[in-house]
Formats: structure tokens, sequence, C-alpha cells
């Protein structure tokens, strides 16, 4: 799974490269900021910005959800951050003056701080060690926090299969559909609410999940 997780970073960054390749830094940027906020509004009775003192971005890429956030102090991670700031012109920390910018894999990231907003952003399926990830946003958590995962979950059992054996989606080391991934977040005693639907295509189907661990 290492081996295939480091070749997955490596087509990473070349996608970002040749994605952004043709397109200009505001026009993007801007496009992506309105992309992020017409989600956070879709997901407003379930998330309240308003009230989050801490908030971190795991798996945040180039283009967070942290870059549509100006007025929070957010803890950004990722493994590519440093690749990015040198490759891509659209990514600069110095933009972004109010943020804290870790270069680190999610499963890896070690705080002392407790966050009330937990972003995972479309980057769970990206890690090399998906269970220690999933331990590491609950562990960030705070006590009253929740936990917002992003997720394109397999609509078909056999292409998932598939997938796991054969590179057919280099991007993304680990394969799951929605009940994968729901148990998953649940585990150790977390309530996940009823999905938010986002977007279908033929073999994915893409979904927000919000978590809150469960009172004792």
């Amino acid at each position: 799974m290492k081996m295939r997780w480091q070749i997955a970073q490596w087509f990473e960054l070349r996608w970002w490269k040749n994605y952004l390749g043709g397109k200009t830094k505001e026009e993007y940027l801007n496009w992506k900021r309105g992309y992020w906020q017409n989600l956070l509004q879709f997901i407003s009775n379930g998330v309240k910005l308003d009230s989050a003192k801490n908030v971190a971005d795991l798996g945040c890429g180039p283009a967070g959800i942290f870059i549509a956030l100006p007025d929070n102090k957010i803890v950004a991670v990722d493994p590519l951050l440093d690749e990015y700031e040198t490759h891509l012109p659209f990514f600069k920390t110095s933009d972004y003056p109010n943020n804290t910018f870790i270069e680190s894999t999610i499963e890896d990231f070690s705080t002392e701080k407790k966050f009330d907003i937990v972003f995972c952003m479309n980057a769970i399926n990206h890690v090399n060690n998906i269970e220690k990830a999933f331990e590491t946003l609950k562990k960030i958590c705070a006590d009253n926090g929740v936990i917002v995962l992003s997720i394109d979950a397999h609509n078909y059992s056999l292409p998932k299969y598939l997938f796991r054996l054969l590179p057919g989606d280099i991007l993304h080391p680990h394969q799951y559909d929605l009940k994968d991934y729901k148990l998953l977040l649940a585990k150790d005693g977390w309530k996940v609410s009823v999905p938010y639907f986002m977007k279908h295509e033929v073999l994915f189907n893409h979904y927000i999940l919000i978590a809150r661990k469960e009172s004792k």
C-alpha cells in the first residue's frame, strides 16, 4: 500500500500541474472559493462556522476549504505543501497569513490542540493508512466538535474490488462505498449524519458526512 500511495502522490502533483495549466490564478481561486462557499451553505444546518474558534483542514491541497474561510484561523495540513508552493504559482502560504500550514500526512499529524471543526475534503482516500487517518480526525476533534468529510463513494461492488486490485484510479489508493465510509467514521462511538448528496457519476457518487462524538 505504501508504494501505491507514493505513486499516487507523484500523480497528484502532476494532476494539479496539468489541471491548472492555462488557468489564471485569480479566476481559478475565485471559482474555487465560490464552490466552497456554496458547499458550506449547503451543509450550514449541520456545521456552524460562526461559533468555531479552531478549524482544521486536513489533506487541504493547494486550494482547500481554507481559501473560503478568511475570518477563521485554520491549521491546514498536507504532505505536498512544499511541492505545491514550489511548483504551483496558484499556491503561496503568504496569501493566507491567518493560517498555519503544516506539511504532514493526515495519519502522522499530531497536535495537542483540539478543533471545533475538522474538515477532510475529498482527501481521505488519498492517504496511506486510512484507519490511522480516521483515528487522527477523531483524536483532534473537540468534545463538542464535528468532523466534516467529503467522499467519492463507489456505486457498485465490482468496480470497487477491481480498482482495489488494479490501478484504475491511480490518485486514490483506497476504494470504498458509502457504507464502508460510514462504518469507518462511526467506529469508536461517533454519530454520523444522514449523508448530504452532492453529485452523481457513473461509478461514484459524491457525499458529505458529518460526525459527532456520541455522549456517554
